[in-house]
Parts: C-alpha cells; structure tokens; sequence
C-alpha cells in the first residue's frame, strides 16, 4: 500500500502573527511546538479512506456555532410563546446555513457541543413556534369548551327550574279547579238536599192541607149538582145593577136541589126583589150564605141545618134571564161579599 512519506524534519515556530488556528486570535500555548509541513508529490497523492479533522477542544467555531444555535432557538421559542400569550403575530427567524462549517465537520463525528447543525434552525424554531401555537390554542380552545359547558349547564339549570315552575304552576291549577269543582259539588248538593227539603216540606204542607180539606169536605157541601159555571165573582156586564156580578151562577134546570153548604141557622127566607126568592144561610163563624132566584123556598127563619139539607130548589124568580142558582158568601164584618169560589175550594170543595 502506498503512503505518504514524512517530510524532512525541521523546527518550526510560528509567528507571532500567525493567529490561524481555528478561530483563535493568538498563539496557543498549549497546543505544540508545530513541525512544519513540506508536502511532496508523493504525500499530495490521494489518501484512502476519509480524511478526519481533529477535535477542537473547548472552543473555536463549532463551539461559536453551538452556542448561536442554542440562542437562536431559545430566541425563537420565547418569541413564538410571547406571541401566542400576547396574541401577536410571531416573528420569523431564519438563519441561512454556513459553507465553511461543513467542511470544517467531517461526516461521522458532530463537534462536542453542537446538538443541532445550523440548518435546522429554521426548522426547530418553526416546530416551537407550531408547539407554542399549538398549546396556546388548547388553551384557548379549553377555555371555550369550559364557557360552553358553563353556559349549556346554566341553560339546562334554568330549562330545569321554568319546569319546575310549570309543573308547580300546572300542579295549583289542578289543585284550584279540583278545589273549585268540589265546593260547587258541595254546593250543588247543599243545594239539591235544600231543594228534596224544601219539596219534601211542600209536599207535607200540601198532604196536610189535603188531609185538612178531606176533613172540611166532609163539613162542607156543594150547593147543588148538575150545574155548569155560567157567571163568576167580578164579572162586568149591563145585567147587573152595580156594574158587574157579585156572585157565582149555577146554571142548572128548574126544580134542581139546593142543598145547604155547612151547618148553620135559617137568619133570612123569603123574596127580595131582584134577588127573587132568597134563603140566608149563617154559619157558626158569622159567614153569611146568600140562595137567590129560587123557585122554592124548604125552609123557615131560625131553622137548624146540617151540611147537605135541602134549603130549596132551582129557578129564575127576579132579576134573571134564565134557571140558575146566584150564589153569595158575605164574611163577619165584611161590607160586601167575597169569591164564592175561592171560598168553597178553601173549604176543600172542587167547584
């Protein structure tokens, strides 16, 4: 194999001047005495294998390097932090890289120091920025999704409470009307029992008085039969002298039983002009019953008579245009008569 051979030996010192050490501006003390290197043609052969470079220890460019890099990255990390807390647009920052110092770097060893080469600065301080950015945005975006569930939780609270407060409102609704609806129940059957009462008391009374005027229909008696009503109590009309009728008329044929109403005393028998002829019936009470028009007269002044005697007959003596019975009934007191009708149902008689 070929090498290179060595160089005649010879002493060398540098100059003073001579400051050509990798970046350094004076003479190391520690590194030497240097020999001085006459190439050949035989040592400018090329050498196999890869040519190394010695380790700059402590120092030189690469460390220079290292240490602008470092500064740079912090430069832009704190730059891309600073812009997404301030919200500011971040600041690019791009180093371009240097031709010397890859040639000063040999391919296998990275110099001591440097853990990033100088062009991949842009790119680390483009993936800070991205990493600040991206935190910033969680930030950002975690705070939106806190506001969101604040508010969706304070929309479900107040949903929940106006339900709450619909069902309660629904719930005294109910609670009313059902109050409503039952006091009218009880009313209505408050009302109903007073009306079944007050039926019921009715229907005594009406008993009563039927049982009353059973009893007085057996005392009291119709004052003739096969009769029709032809005249009532009050009628107007020129046939009577006082205007209008103060009796009730009997139509019935000539000769038709008169029969006395309730027991009583013969006070009057006899004609009285227009009247014809005339009987008074006066009760126990005072009550004065009046016969007009008869056609006979059975009975005398001062007789005793029961309920259903016969007093006379029917006809049409004085002032009458037909056979009938006028009928007359004059209370104790009063100054002319009353309804004979009126009266005899008040007696229990069905005219």
């Amino acid at each position: 194999m070929a090498s290179n051979r060595p160089a005649p030996e010879a002493p060398f010192m540098p100059s003073q001047r001579d400051s050509e050490t990798f970046g350094y501006d004076s003479i190391r003390t520690d590194e030497g005495p240097f020999e001085e290197w006459n190439p050949t043609a035989e040592s400018l052969l090329p050498v196999r294998g890869r040519h190394r470079v010695g380790k700059q220890r402590g120092g030189g460019l690469a460390r220079s390097s290292t240490v602008l890099g470092v500064g740079v990255i912090a430069a832009v990390a704190g730059g891309g932090m600073a812009s997404a807390q301030t919200g500011k647009p971040p600041v690019s920052i791009s180093m371009p890289d240097l031709p010397s110092v890859g040639s000063l770097i040999s391919d296998e060893e990275t110099p001591q120091g440097s853990a990033t080469p100088l062009s991949s600065i842009g790119t680390v301080a483009d993936e800070a920025e991205q990493g600040s950015t991206s935190g910033a945005g969680e930030v950002l975006r975690a705070r939106i999704m806190a506001q969101v569930e604040q508010q969706q939780s304070q929309a479900e609270d107040k949903a929940a409470a106006e339900a709450a407060a619909q069902v309660e409102k629904e719930a005294k609704d109910q609670a009313a009307a059902a109050k409503k609806e039952a006091e009218e129940k009880v009313a209505a059957a408050k009302e109903k029992a007073a009306a079944a009462k007050e039926k019921a008391e009715e229907e005594a009374r009406q008993k009563a008085e039927a049982e009353r005027l059973a009893e007085l229909a057996k005392q009291y008696a119709l004052p003739t039969s096969s009769y029709t009503i032809s005249s009532t109590f009050g009628q107007a009309g020129a046939y009577w002298s006082s205007g209008q009728h103060t009796g009730l008329d009997f139509a019935a044929p000539t000769g038709t039983l008169i029969k006395a109403v309730h027991t009583g005393t013969i006070t009057s028998a006899g004609w009285d002009g227009s009247y014809g002829y005339k009987t008074v019936l006066t009760l126990d009470d005072g009550t004065e019953i009046w016969y007009a028009h008869q056609s006979s007269i059975s009975v005398s002044v001062g007789q005793q008579v029961n309920t259903g005697d016969v007093i006379g007959r029917v006809g049409s003596t004085g002032n009458s245009t037909g056979a009938h019975l006028h009928l007359e009934v004059h209370t104790a007191g009063s100054a002319g008569g009353i309804d004979p009708m009126a009266w005899m149902q008040s007696k229990g008689l069905t005219v």
